[in-house]
């Protein structure tokens, strides 16, 4: 007669089965813990997964309206500094228009008159970083402004003619459904400017200019001149409201850019609590399933070395 083990096959399975659970979920949380994320793939995250998914989706929307909203900021930026600047030099035409009025001396006015000029091309033909004119109004590759020299500009039909940029303005989506219109052409900027500049400059290549070789003003210089006066006080307001309208259009893409800010805030702190794992809670469960294991593991073994002998009366 054989001593039988009291445990069945199908116990031995069962508890094996246990051990294999209680293995895989110390694994599994190991993994947690090593890796700082609750799983590598979706399935991991269980009912999560959809909501993961639609978040990291909405994460990389957003990511990509700051890029593009980032490149806007900076083009609407330096065009606020640089249309300030003309802002500038249009009131310095005027103080000089002005002063050689109330002077009765025209001395130094071309100087400034050239002088101006030469800073607003400067300005108006500039390129970004990629070698794009910013003026262009989407001919990039073109000079918004055709000319180089004063005499050009006074050879020109008129001020408008002088200017080859496009009309399209750029636009920048800034978050769902929501886009910003940017970006100030050079005729927007400057037509006012360069035929203020051309009306001077004619006027000096005329038979009753020559500023310069007068000590004092004519009828005909101070009469001229005295309408200048006005003209250049337009202009003047004209790129000071140009600027503002730039720089609202800058707040705006601030604004945009703070959303944004926000939102990528805000979602990796929801991703954080799907994805990421809560070392404290982990290392809680890391004992328990360390205990559950070791318990298994003891209960199999011990169930495995008994036989009907630890059940048999000693006599």
């Amino acid at each position: 007669m054989s001593v039988d083990r009291v445990a069945t096959a199908n116990q031995s399975a069962f508890f094996l089965s246990q051990i294999n659970q209680a293995g895989a979920r110390l694994d599994n949380t190991n993994r947690q813990i090593a890796s700082g994320v609750v799983a590598d793939t979706y399935a991991g995250f269980g009912d999560k997964a959809q909501v993961l998914q639609a978040t990291l989706s909405a994460q990389a929307r957003n990511g990509a309206y700051k890029t593009a909203t980032d490149l806007a900021t900076t083009q609407v930026d330096l065009q606020d500094t640089q249309l300030t600047s003309l802002s500038d030099l249009a009131t310095q035409l005027k103080k000089a228009v002005s002063g050689a009025v109330a002077n009765n001396d025209p001395t130094g006015l071309m100087a400034t008159v050239n002088n101006v000029f030469s800073q607003a091309m400067s300005i108006l033909n500039s390129k970004d970083s990629n070698g794009d004119y910013i003026y262009a109004g989407g001919k990039t590759d073109t000079a918004p402004v055709s000319i180089t020299s004063l005499s050009q500009l006074v050879a020109a039909p008129s001020a408008a003619a002088i200017f080859t940029n496009g009309d399209n303005k750029k636009a920048v989506q800034v978050a769902d459904g929501q886009s910003v219109s940017f970006g100030v052409t050079a005729s927007d900027a400057a037509s006012g400017l360069m035929q203020a500049l051309k009306d001077i400059a004619s006027f000096d290549a005329g038979s009753t200019g020559s500023f310069d070789t007068s000590t004092n003003l004519s009828g005909a210089q101070t009469s001229f001149l005295t309408a200048q006066i006005a003209a250049t006080g337009t202009v003047s307001a004209k790129l000071t409201a140009v600027t503002a309208q730039n720089g609202n259009i800058y707040n705006q893409l601030q604004a945009a850019t703070a959303q944004q800010g926000a939102g990528e805030t805000l979602y990796k702190g929801f991703l954080d609590k799907i994805q990421n794992t809560n070392m404290a809670e982990a290392a809680t469960q890391l004992s328990l399933n360390q205990t559950a294991l070791q318990a298994a593991l003891q209960v199999t073994a011990t169930l495995n070395q008994l036989t009907l002998l630890n059940y048999m009366p000693n006599n």
